[in-house]
Formats: structure tokens, C-alpha cells, sequence
């Protein structure tokens, strides 16, 4: 069977099999970004005509995703790939008048305060929202009672308690792995500066799983990738969901 077709899972994902798994992968940037933020969506109450801001939006799959699924208004925030890019395939899904490009960096948001409905973030939260600061700059965008929810590669347990960075997971991503931390990690995190109160924060039963599938199907169908494709699927094989899944987290500002 075809890696691609391994990729169509409506019984788990509904939400996300109604897209070109060939469509999701051509615009890959991480892991299933539509699995990940349908997963989190659950735990998110995203209502038609919100805004919502997309950060770390990558190639704009998740953006495209909530205009279409949600009906909401929102803006595409990415550091690395250009307004102009992401706006091309916001044209081609029919979804740019309700999908705003924008190139920023994340701590640095060209946005006015308490503007935003809701939050999100898929695979991209851990490189800029761990420091202990983060939360309460992010936070300050959303309206009262607004929802932040993030999607992040998790960890069963904190690298600090093991004592060292499991050698097939420091083999693929070094110390980064350090920004990898666990569900409970996540809601203390959030919950002791009382910015927001905590609405769920819990590790992915199957996320390493999801993410080899996703890893294979990227190697069938994007040569270019195929390095790094290699070389996460030889991270998650090892790894057998022991210590590595996505941590999903949302919250509401207090």
C-alpha cells in the first residue's frame, strides 16, 4: 500500500480526510499539520466569523483548514515563508478572503492588543514559546476569555529527570530536544502564572505513530526531503512511542 494512502485515516481524522493527503504533503513543513490541529480543535471552541490567528503557519495548510472547517477569519503568521507564498495557496484553495498572509516574527507581532478570538499553533510553538515570558506577550493579543491552543512534539518524560537526551532522538535534533517537554509540563507552565486558566494539556496517545506515517509518506513523495525524511523515521522506529509523541495544550486567558 502506498504510504500516501496510509495518510487517509477518516475514522480517526474525518475532519483531515477531506483533503489531498498529496495536497498536505506537497506543502509539508512537519508533521501532519491537518491531524494535528483537528486533534486539538476538540478541545477548542472555534466558532464561525472568530478570528484567529494562525502563528507559525508554515505553507498555510492549517490556515486553509480552519477558514474552511470553522469558518473563521484568519491570519497566517509565519517567519519563514513569505506573505506572497503562503497567499498563492490561499488563492488556489478559495479560502483568501478569509486567510490574511503575514510575515512576522513571533515575538515581534505586528498585531494590536486583544484582537484575536483565538490562538493557535501547530508543530511551530516550540521554537519561540518556552521561555517563561512567552505567555504572557502571547497571550496579550487575545480578547478576555480568548483561547490559546498549541500542538508540540512531547515527551513521555522530561529530559531533565532523565538525566541525558535519548541518543536516537539527540541523533536527529541535538539539543533542541530540550524545548520537547511533557503534557504536565505544559500545564504547570501555563497555569501558575494565572494569565489563563488551562482547558486540557495531554500527550497524544499515538502521536509517534501518526508522525512516522506522515515521515514515510513525505520520503515516498518529496525526494528533495529525503535526508531528513530518513532520519526521523529511523528516530521513531527506535524510539517506539517510549518517549516521544506531541503534547496538545489549550487554554482561555483569565
Amino acid at each position: 500500500m502506498s504510504a500516501l494512502k496510509n495518510l487517509d485515516r477518516p475514522d480517526v481524522y474525518p475532519r483531515s480526510s477531506r483533503y489531498d493527503p498529496a495536497w498536505v504533503v506537497g506543502l509539508d513543513m512537519g508533521p501532519h499539520p491537518l491531524w494535528l490541529l483537528e486533534d486539538l480543535s476538540r478541545d477548542l471552541d472555534l466558532k464561525p466569523g472568530m478570528r484567529v490567528l494562525d502563528l507559525g503557519s508554515g505553507m498555510g495548510a492549517t490556515s486553509v483548514f480552519l477558514a474552511r472547517e470553522f469558518g473563521v477569519e484568519v491570519v497566517a503568521a509565519d517567519l519563514w515563508v513569505a506573505a506572497d507564498t503562503a497567499k498563492a495557496v490561499f488563492t488556489e484553495a478559495g479560502v483568501a478572503d478569509r486567510v490574511q498572509a503575514v510575515n512576522a516574527e513571533a515575538h515581534a507581532l505586528p498585531f494590536e492588543k486583544e484582537s484575536f478570538d483565538a490562538i493557535v499553533s501547530i508543530d511551530a510553538y516550540e521554537y519561540f514559546g518556552t521561555a517563561d515570558s512567552y505567555l504572557a506577550y502571547i497571550t496579550s493579543f487575545l480578547r478576555p476569555d480568548g483561547q490559546l491552543g498549541i500542538a508540540t512534539p512531547g515527551m513521555t518524560a522530561e529530559i531533565r529527570d532523565l538525566g541525558a537526551i535519548p541518543p536516537h532522538i539527540k541523533a536527529l535534533v541535538g539539543w533542541e530536544a530540550l524545548a520537547w517537554h511533557t503534557a504536565g509540563w505544559w500545564r504547570f507552565q501555563w497555569e501558575i502564572t494565572e494569565l489563563v486558566t488551562v482547558t486540557s494539556a495531554r500527550l497524544q496517545p499515538g502521536g509517534w505513530n501518526d508522525w512516522l506515517l506522515w515521515s514515510r509518506a513525505c520520503l515516498e513523495h518529496r525526494p528533495e526531503g529525503r535526508d531528513a525524511a530518513e532520519r526521523t523515521i529511523a528516530m521513531l522506529e527506535a524510539d517506539q512511542g517510549e518517549f516521544l509523541s506531541f503534547a496538545v495544550v489549550s487554554a482561555r486567558r483569565t
